[in-house]
């Protein structure tokens, strides 16, 4: 085993639900495949997160022979075929993008308003559909999917084993790695945000860029199994991460070469520069 690997993977097939850890994933343009694809829509096309509505947490996602299977508490399991556009298309806003996608149908529509509480409705981000990276600032061949800006999130178990240091120094309770919802976690002999100071990497066959690091909004503070908040770790993390008047944990990524290639648990992780 190398000095660094790739210890985690994790995809988001719907914006804000649950993460799906994998042993293996392929590397799309948009990022991994099969990441945050789909996401939850208010009646004007604005995209829901945890931000407003943190029971988002406990809604699982993932695909099965080429379906998206839902499953949330106290709601009947949802098999959902990949839309094609008989519902019709819907313009959604993520941060300001605009981008036209496909409507899930009538059927997702009443899950997802059932389970919370509000008017909504899940689309997909089809294979034609172009959303450009961090608001088309690197060009429009850069795309991603419905994540925030880019198209992947790296996270270290260093960093989060310092975090945890301290929260344990407080008398708070540990947190996991799924609050952060990486893409991407690198294990090894590595000091805590070592990260911060990485410009370009190879995972695997993998060349990516470090873009720039990750602000943290209120999700964090979602306890990821129960999809209730809390003040931690924001609070903490605050008294040694906050600049410019944000929190920063974490590194956003692009491929350099966007859908080539596979990642694996185990890959060797080396800083080219």
């Amino acid at each position: 085993m190398s000095e660094l690997f790739l210890s985690a993977l994790y995809i988001y097939p719907i914006k804000s639900a649950a993460g799906i850890p994998q042993k293996t994933v392929q590397l799309t343009a948009r990022g991994l495949q099969h990441d945050r694809r789909y996401m939850v829509v208010g009646p004007d096309g604005q995209f829901m997160t945890q931000r407003r509505f943190p029971k988002m947490a406990v809604i699982r996602a993932q695909m099965i022979d080429e379906q998206l299977a839902i499953s949330a508490p106290g709601l009947p399991n949802l098999r959902l075929p990949v839309p094609t556009g008989e519902y019709g298309k819907i313009e959604a806003e993520v941060w300001g993008d605009r981008t036209l996608t496909l409507s899930c149908g009538p059927t997702a529509q009443a899950w997802f308003t059932n389970f919370l509480g509000t008017r909504c409705q899940l689309v997909y981000m089809s294979d034609t559909s172009c959303r450009p990276t961090d608001h088309g600032k690197l060009g429009l061949d850069k795309i991603v999917s419905f994540a925030d800006a880019y198209p992947y999130l790296l996270l270290s178990e260093a960093s989060l084993m310092g975090l945890n240091h301290r929260l344990a120094a407080k008398n708070e309770s540990p947190v996991s790695m799924n609050r952060f919802r990486p893409n991407l976690v690198v294990s090894g002999d590595m000091p805590p945000h070592a990260e911060d100071e990485w410009n370009r990497i190879r995972i695997g066959d993998a060349i990516f860029n470090v873009a720039k690091p990750c602000a943290r909004c209120s999700v964090p503070n979602v306890n990821q199994e129960s999809g209730i908040r809390t003040k931690e770790p924001s609070r903490t993390l605050a008294t040694y991460r906050a600049w410019d008047k944000e929190i920063w944990f974490g590194q956003n990524l692009i491929q350099e070469k966007p859908g080539s290639g596979r990642l694996k648990i185990g890959d060797e992780v080396e800083i080219l520069t």
